[in-house]
Order: C-alpha cells, then sequence, then structure tokens
C-alpha cells in the first residue's frame, strides 16, 4: 500500500541479514535490481537537514533488517540504491521519488514486505492498527492511480490540457472521501497509537484540530508523545496563520512586534512610524528566490533610502546562516531575526517566501506581494513619485 508521508533528504554501511528480535527495522522486499538499500531517517520534531541520517543497508535476496537508533519517533525513508553507473542516455541514476515510508514507534519493532510500490507493515500491534486503518483508504488509492495513470497518459498523447483537467476532476471528491476515512478512524480509536499515525496525514488544519483533541491521554504522553507534540505545536500555528492571514488586508494597521536586531539590540516595528515607507521582507538564506532577488532589492533600496526602510525577518534560519548570508551578499538595510516569539511570519500570515509587505508612513498595509515579483519594483517606483 503506498505511503502518503512527506519530508526531507540528506552514507556509512549497515550489513543485515535475516532479522532478530532487537532489530527496530527488518523486512523483504521483492523485485529490487539491487542488493543495496538507502535508509533515511530523522525525527519530527525540530528536524531540518542536518538531522538526517542516511545509512546503507545491506539487502540479501531482498531480505535486510537494521536498526537507526535513538527512542524518540523518526520518519524512515527506504530507497532500492541506484546504480552508479551511467544509463544508455550517459545520465546517471536518480534516487525513486516513492520510498518505503513510515513512522518508527520507540519499542515497536517493524517488518516491511511487499515492494517498493505495494508493502504492508507488521510486527507490532500498532502497525497491525495501522494496516487496518490503510485498508479502509484501499478502493480509493485505487482510483486515485487510475486516474493519475490516465492524465499522465493523456499528457504523453498530447492531448489539450482543459480536458486533462476535466479527467482529474473526479479526484478532488477521491481526497475528500480519504480525508473522511481518516478522520472516521481517528474518532474511532482514539485510544490508539495508530490513530497519531493516520491523524499525520489529515490535511484540514481544523479537522486535524478536533481530531487532536479527541485523542485519550495515554496516546498523547506514550511513546509517541514527541509525534503528538509536533502535529499540534504545528497545527496551533497553521490555525494562527490562517486567522492572522484574515487580517493582513491593505488598509489594516501593521501588527507591531519586536526582535533583535544583527546587533543583538531590540528593534521595533513602530519605531519607524512617521518618517518613511517601510517594507517588511521575509527571507531566509535557505531561499533561493529570496537570495536571487537581492541585487534588485539592493538597486531600489539605493534609489529610494530617503523615503523607504527594508526591514529583512530572517525566518527558519540559524543565528549563523542569516549573519553569514546578510555579509556575504552586502544587505545594507535593517536586519532582525525571528526566533518565535512572537512568531512574526505566523503573525502576518506568511505562507511562501520571499513575502515583502509594503507599509505607509502611518504603518498600514499597503501592499502585500508573495514571491520574487517585478510587480514589487513597479509599485514602489509608483509609490515613491
Amino acid at each position: 500500500m503506498k505511503r502518503l508521508f512527506s519530508y526531507l533528504m540528506g552514507g556509512c554501511l549497515l550489513a543485515a541479514c535475516a532479522g532478530t528480535p532487537t532489530d527496530e527495522i527488518s523486512g523483504e522486499l521483492t523485485g529490487l535490481e539491487t542488493d543495496t538499500l538507502l535508509v533515511q531517517s530523522f525525527p519530527f520534531m525540530g528536524a531540518t537537514e542536518r538531522d538526517v541520517k542516511t545509512d546503507t543497508v545491506v539487502a540479501t535476496g531482498g531480505k535486510f533488517a537494521f536498526n537507526v537508533g535513538d527512542s524518540v519517533p523518526k520518519q524512515v525513508y527506504i530507497y532500492p540504491k541506484p546504480s552508479m553507473q551511467p544509463g544508455p542516455d550517459g545520465r546517471m541514476p536518480m534516487v525513486r521519488t516513492m520510498p518505503v515510508r513510515l513512522v518508527l514507534v520507540p519499542g515497536s519493532p517493524v517488518m516491511v514486505k511487499g515492494t517498493v510500490d505495494d508493502y504492508v507493515l507488521s510486527g507490532s500491534p500498532v502497525y497491525d492498527d495501522y494496516e487496518a486503518a490503510n485498508a479502509l483508504l484501499a478502493d480509493y488509492e485505487a482510483q486515485a492511480d487510475s486516474i493519475m495513470k490516465m492524465c499522465m497518459e493523456m499528457q504523453k498523447n498530447g492531448v489539450s490540457r482543459d480536458s486533462i483537467s476535466i479527467a482529474y476532476e473526479p479526484m478532488e471528491g477521491i481526497e475528500k472521501a480519504m480525508e473522511d476515512a481518516r478522520a472516521g478512524y481517528v474518532r474511532q480509536n482514539s485510544g490508539k497509537d495508530a490513530a497519531l499515525l493516520v491523524l499525520t496525514e489529515v490535511r484540514d488544519p481544523k479537522t486535524a484540530h478536533e481530531l487532536l483533541e479527541s485523542l485519550t491521554e495515554p496516546v498523547r504522553t506514550g511513546a509517541l508523545y514527541t509525534l503528538y507534540d509536533f502535529l499540534k505545536a504545528n497545527n496551533d500555528k497553521t490555525l494562527a496563520r490562517l486567522e492572522a492571514k484574515e487580517k493582513i488586508k491593505e488598509g489594516a494597521e501593521a501588527p507591531d512586534f519586536t526582535l533583535k536586531d544583527i546587533n543583538g539590540k531590540d528593534f521595533t516595528l513602530s519605531s519607524l512610524r512617521g518618517s518613511k515607507y517601510v517594507v517588511l521582507d521575509f527571507w531566509g538564506s535557505w531561499c533561493g528566490w529570496c537570495i536571487k532577488g537581492m541585487p534588485d532589492m539592493k538597486k531600489y533600496y539605493d534609489k529610494y533610502k530617503s523615503k523607504l526602510e527594508i526591514v529583512g525577518v530572517d525566518c527558519n534560519d540559524t543565528e549563523e546562516a542569516w549573519k553569514a548570508a546578510v555579509k556575504k551578499h552586502e544587505l545594507p538595510w535593517l536586519h532582525v531575526r525571528n526566533e518565535g516569539n512572537p512568531d512574526v511570519p505566523v503573525l502576518y500570515g506568511i505562507e511562501g517566501y520571499p513575502t515583502k509587505i509594503v507599509l505607509d508612513k502611518e504603518g498600514k498595509i499597503a501592499k502585500v506581494i508573495v514571491g520574487e515579483d517585478p510587480a514589487f519594483y513597479t509599485y514602489l517606483d509608483s509609490l515613491m513619485k
């Protein structure tokens, strides 16, 4: 059965043959074209790219067994390792984009059996329960696969986009039915750890909030307590962001905040009121489009700095990466770092990076532009006339 967990990417060598009672993960995958597996694992709480551990595991006749270590819930991706030899076209093979995916529950060994595309998890009651939950989705997944294959074939044959869109329309109803099935399972099994695993795939934040509240205390505080805390914190933040987004409208007063600037001093947004227009630039050193737009930002800052101030709000960076990026790209405007208290991107309903919010001299929102869009610079030219 296909899994829908999603996350990051990231060697050392783990030799493995038949599983033992102490092995966290074991199993057998048929149809492999390699005797080596790539295993990526990372914790839920506070996971960054640096937290991703990549191991190489031997699969003898498709059989494997290994441990990833640490007694915290982890996401685990298992890929067949591609050949390191170039293909007929001279290109190096790519790692599969749809690996075996699972949540490793501390103290609950898991067995994986099947193929990379269609597999079953077992070995502990939590995985047996999880498979029972996924059985409720089997028919919907088959329908979704059929539609996806049909649309891909239509695209391959040059069928018009409108026709493909019409063929894809039933997918919305299927996804809604799957969401309802997952929610129903969680409501009826709120005392099982598997309900929390199913809840990771519920997309609607309001539904997820209700389901998180319905889980019993043993689930909230048991082996998966860090997963529960992670999901709740993220969902609360999503709900707060959606609520804030409704208030971030042109003409509305910009929420005030105080953050530390790049020199460690307090900076308060309202201190700029009455003197200049202000651009809040929500960015990060990890954001390619943010960095790509910096040369134009610098040109326009130099052009209008007598009338305009830019406040760069760094998001999701380490302090070191933030300061290094400001220095490397020689960014001459004000810089503050969001550390979550207050969580300024949530306060402003930020959902994409970069996002630029233009404030008038009275501190009211004049314009919101998401992405590195030339319209931002056109707007500044019209505003500064």
